[in-house]
């Protein structure tokens, strides 16, 4: 599956200057922008900073034809179309959709890295969506990753401290970051384990859980530092909050039993913790000598037994069944007398409940023209989280 691409073109005053021919690229993801920079530049010599998603033809991605707002410095060479564009401000916009956020971040992090005595040569615009916009930075010292991310998500730059204080090698390193959501991250070599099998998925677990018990004695400093605190009850009062203005009613028995059901989860004796919030082998980078868990933008301070519902979660029951009884294992033996595998079943249907007011809370912050990538995701988790229960 590959997008049609149309881009509508704005000059550095954010002033429209109308659309290049429509073009194929690729990969069907729309936040995945890479490809759109270089058949623009090889199909018409156009050097384009893209800054979000205008349109798509299609109710959610991916593929179809994908209109997108883009920056260039000066005019095209190149015929352009006249196409109307709406360049009114949002207030939920992102700093990087904003015509000049792009060069503002990437001049923030060339200099930090010039800094650091690491000059560039090469930038390179890898994806940008309502969760996070991402560049590559190429130098003779090597490489590095610009990422800047919304507000909620800005507290991944205090656990990515926090992980390179307390397990080194285990995240990537933060190079810098500023109080805007932009991080600056070392290069870690590999590629992301989206095909991961059951035993590289069991050496995750295993890796995570040394994490997630180094941090269960410091989730004060981690609160103190910014990061979500869903321990015990708040977990309960923050689902409800974010899913009232949705139709929950396919889940409204589960909703209304969540105290009592928390209430159980924390009788299990588990500690809280350090949670990924999305810890899916996609999150996982590795080389073969190295694994790295990435995207740390979903954390939260609760319960561990999210992470392994989350690893396991699309697998064969059987092959699920084996990596969640490998957890338990560990958790019961460094903390006798504790339940891990009633902790597991009871918080199963709530995992996705949290998910779907985790998707509902994007939806609330975001700008309509970005709500195709996840309004049809609340509905489908609420499914979910009524079935499992």
């Amino acid at each position: 599956m590959s997008r049609t691409v149309t881009l509508i073109l704005v000059d550095a005053a954010g002033r429209p200057l109308g659309a290049l021919p429509p073009y194929d690229v690729p990969e069907p993801w729309w936040q995945q922008v890479g490809s759109i920079v270089d058949e623009a530049r090889r199909r018409y010599g156009v050097d384009v900073a893209v800054l979000r998603l205008l349109a798509g033809d299609r109710a959610e991605p991916p593929g179809g034809h994908v209109t997108y707002l883009g920056q260039v410095t000066a005019p095209p060479a190149v015929p352009l179309t006249p196409a109307p564009v709406d360049l009114t401000p949002h207030p939920l916009r992102a700093p990087y959709a904003e015509p000049g956020g792009p060069a503002r971040s990437v001049a923030w992090a060339t200099g930090e890295l010039r800094r650091l005595g690491r000059p560039v040569t090469a930038v390179a615009q890898h994806r940008t969506w309502n969760l996070s916009a991402i560049w590559r930075l190429d130098g003779p010292a090597g490489s590095a990753w610009l990422k800047q991310v919304p507000p909620f998500f800005r507290h991944e730059a205090a656990v990515l401290r926090w992980l390179g204080a307390a397990a080194p090698t285990t995240a990537p390193t933060l190079l810098a970051a500023d109080d805007t959501g932009r991080m600056l991250l070392d290069h870690v070599p590999g590629e992301d384990r989206y095909g991961a099998d059951e035993a590289e998925r069991a050496a995750v677990a295993a890796e995570h859980h040394a994490v997630q018990l180094r941090a269960a004695d410091e989730t004060g400093g981690l609160v103190a530092a910014g990061v979500p605190d869903l321990r015990g009850p708040a977990l309960a009062g923050w689902i409800r909050d974010r899913l009232a203005p949705h139709d929950a009613a396919v889940a409204a028995d589960l909703l209304a039993g969540l105290d009592d059901r928390l209430d159980q989860v924390r009788d299990c004796g588990l500690p809280d913790t350090l949670v990924h919030g999305d810890l899916h082998p996609g999150n996982v980078r590795g080389d073969g000598a190295r694994r790295v868990v990435i995207d740390w933008g979903d954390a939260f301070v609760g319960h561990p037994a999210f992470d392994i519902l989350r690893l396991t979660e699309t697998l064969d029951p059987d092959v699920a069944a084996r990596l969640c009884d490998a957890w338990a294992a560990r958790w019961r033996a460094d903390v006798p007398g504790s339940d891990p595998e009633r902790a597991v079943t009871l918080l199963g249907p709530v995992a996705h409940l949290r998910m779907a007011a985790v998707y509902a809370m994007f939806l609330a912050r975001i700008e309509p023209n970005e709500h195709a990538y996840h309004v049809r995701d609340v509905p489908a988790c609420l499914e979910r989280a009524a079935a499992a229960a």
